[in-house]
C-alpha cells in the first residue's frame, strides 16, 4: 500500500511517499481502507523525532481515521466488511490503510462526512477527557481553555457548553469569530490582553485545559479558585518552570493533572471511546456538536498541510484526503 514515511527525522520536506507492507489485522482488530485522516501538533513532533510512537503501534504517522472496513480478524463481533467507521489510532493514518482494535472504532454518525468523522476521534476524546473524566467539570462552574481556536479547544468550548459551563477561552484576534460562533462566552486575545487580570477580576475559574505549560504555569494558579483544577494536555511554552509559590497550590487545594492520550492502556481507550460514544456521539447527528474543519489537503500536499499547522494558522481541524 502507499504510506507517508518520514525519510528521515526533520522538516515538512522528510514526509515522502512509499510503498509499505498493508498491514493484517488481528483476532480483534479491523483493516480500514481510509478515506481520511487528519493532521495533529503529534504529527509534527513525531516527523521531527520528538515523539516516537507507543510500543508495538505503527511507525507511520497519523491518528486518525475515517473510512470503509475491508476485513476483519476472526474474533471481531462488532463490525462488517462495507461498514464506514471512524477512530483514534496510536499510529497508522498517513497511508491507504490502517487497523484499528474493533472497539475502537466508532460508526460514522448520520449526517456526518467522511471529512468531518476525521476530523472528531484525537480532539474529541481527548477535550472529552479532560474535561468530564480528568477535570470533572461540573454544572454552572467556569472553565478556561487555552488555545481556544485549536483542534482540542474547538472541541472543549462545545461540550463544556453541553455541560452548561460558563467558558473563557485565550485566542489571537483573528480567530476570535470561530470560538464564539461555538458558544464561548468570553474571548481574550493573550497577545494584547493580560488574561489573568480579566479573570481574577471575575471571581477565578474553577477549571484549566492548558497546552502552553511553563510560560502560563504560574499565571494559571492565579486564576484558579479555591478547589480548581488544572489539566496539562501539552507544552507548548516549555516544560520547566523557575519559580513555583506552592503556598497557594496548598492554600486553594489546586489539583494539578498531567495527561497525555496517547500512551494510555488500550483497555483505558477503550472505555473513554465507549464512554464518549454513549454520551456524545448522539449529539453529532442531533447538531448540537460539530467538528470544526479549518481546511482540507490532498495527501499529496502532506508537507504544505504541515507547515501550515506549524505557522499556527489553523482554526479548527486540517484534514487529509487519502486519494490518487
Amino acid at each position: 500500500m502507499k504510506a507517508i514515511i518520514v525519510k528521515e527525522p526533520g522538516g515538512p520536506g522528510q514526509l515522502k511517499f512509499g510503498e509499505v507492507e498493508t498491514p493484517e489485522p488481528k483476532a480483534e482488530e479491523i483493516l480500514v481502507k481510509l478515506n481520511y485522516t487528519a493532521v495533529n501538533r503529534a504529527d509534527t513532533l513525531q516527523r521531527m523525532g520528538k515523539y516516537p510512537p507507543p510500543p508495538g503501534a505503527s511507525e507511520i504517522i497519523g491518528l486518525e481515521l475515517a473510512g470503509e472496513v475491508v476485513s476483519k480478524g476472526d474474533q471481531v463481533t462488532r463490525w462488517q466488511s462495507g461498514d464506514k467507521v471512524f477512530g483514534l489510532l496510536p499510529g497508522g493514518g498517513y497511508a491507504e490503510y490502517a487497523i484499528i482494535h474493533q472497539d475502537m472504532a466508532m460508526a460514522i454518525p448520520e449526517g456526518i462526512t467522511m471529512a468531518q468523522a476525521a476530523a472528531i476521534p484525537e480532539v474529541f476524546l481527548t477535550a472529552y477527557q479532560a474535561l468530564i473524566w480528568l477535570g470533572q467539570l461540573g454544572e454552572a462552574e467556569k472553565v478556561l481553555i487555552h488555545a481556544g481556536a485549536s483542534g482540542v479547544g474547538t472541541a472543549a468550548i462545545q461540550i463544556a457548553k453541553q455541560l452548561q459551563a460558563q467558558v473563557t477561552v485565550t485566542a489571537s484576534a483573528g480567530k476570535h469569530a470561530v470560538c464564539k460562533s461555538l458558544g464561548a462566552d468570553e474571548i481574550i486575545d493573550y497577545k494584547n490582553e493580560d488574561f489573568v487580570d480579566k479573570i481574577k477580576s471575575a471571581g477565578g475559574v474553577n477549571l484549566i485545559i492548558d497546552f502552553i505549560g511553563a510560560a502560563y504555569f504560574s499565571q494559571n494558579i492565579n486564576c484558579l479558585k479555591m478547589d480548581g483544577r488544572m489539566v496539562m494536555l501539552a507544552l507548548i511554552g516549555g516544560g520547566k518552570v523557575e519559580q513555583v509559590d506552592l503556598r497557594k497550590i496548598l492554600g486553594k487545594r489546586l489539583k494539578l493533572i498531567g495527561s497525555t492520550l496517547r500512551s494510555r492502556p488500550l483497555d483505558y481507550q477503550i472505555a473513554l471511546t465507549s464512554d464518549f460514544t454513549k454520551d456524545l456521539l448522539p449529539l453529532f447527528s442531533q447538531g448540537k456538536l460539530k467538528p470544526v474543519i479549518d481546511s482540507e489537503y490532498n495527501w499529496q500536499d502532506i508537507a504544505k498541510a504541515h507547515e501550515y499547522m506549524e505557522a499556527n494558522k489553523n482554526a479548527g481541524k486540517i484534514v487529509l484526503k487519502i486519494a490518487d
